[in-house]
């Protein structure tokens, strides 16, 4: 049986552990690696936000590379004249707060439901064929906040896109492939389109 003296002394050893640690793992360590990100990579650090300029020669931030966003109406109608991204199922749309999918299986009725009804949304807005319609624009992301769409989504949404903004095609058509992200290492991943940033672009196109 220990004497209340050893007791005590367990009782202090565990106590200067302990601030020992909170002030490594609580204090030090999330300072450095603060330090450390602001240093090198101060725009991810700070959430990747994306700025435009504005009529009075400042800055406006409006949104993040990071994080997808709707491009709708007050009723929630997609804009024609804009590049749409893919469905998210985080809260209304790209909550961050709510990150999540559906977690729906591919027989889930509720999801088949869903992609029929957006299979027939872009035929309709687009005037494609339901076979040309690829997987992203039809199905939310894991995390529902993803700001990528393929190249292949992409393009077929050039010509409602064009039409809508009195461009011609080929113009719009170029502003992607000038915003494509290509593979990382030039094999990781498949390439990919930040709807924003290729939305931003797509603001200064002139006809």
């Amino acid at each position: 049986m220990s004497s209340p003296r050893t007791t005590t002394r367990r009782y202090w050893v565990a106590f200067r552990a302990m601030l020992v640690f909170t002030a490594v793992l609580g204090l030090a360590y999330p300072l450095t690696i603060t330090l450390i990100g602001q240093l090198v990579l101060p725009a991810q650090a700070n959430g990747s936000l994306v700025t435009i300029e504005t009529d009075t020669a400042g800055t406006e931030t409006v949104g993040s590379a990071l994080i997808g966003q709707s491009f709708t109406d007050a009723k929630g109608t997609p804009l024609p004249e804009w590049f749409q991204p893919r469905p998210s199922a985080a809260g209304d749309g790209y909550d961050a707060a709510t990150s999540s999918g559906s977690n729906w299986g591919p027989e889930n009725p509720d999801l088949i439901q869903a992609v029929i009804e957006r299979t027939q949304a872009i035929e309709e807005s687009d005037g494609v064929r339901a076979e040309q319609i690829p997987a992203d624009a039809l199905t939310a992301s894991a995390s529902g906040l993803d700001p990528h769409i393929s190249p292949a989504y992409a393009r077929l949404q050039v010509s409602r896109v064009a039409q809508e903004r009195g461009i011609p095609e080929a113009s719009v058509g170029a502003l992607i492939e000038s915003n494509m992200q290509r593979r990382v290492l030039g094999y990781l991943g498949d390439p990919t389109v930040n709807v924003l940033e290729l939305n931003i672009a797509l603001a200064g196109l002139k006809g």
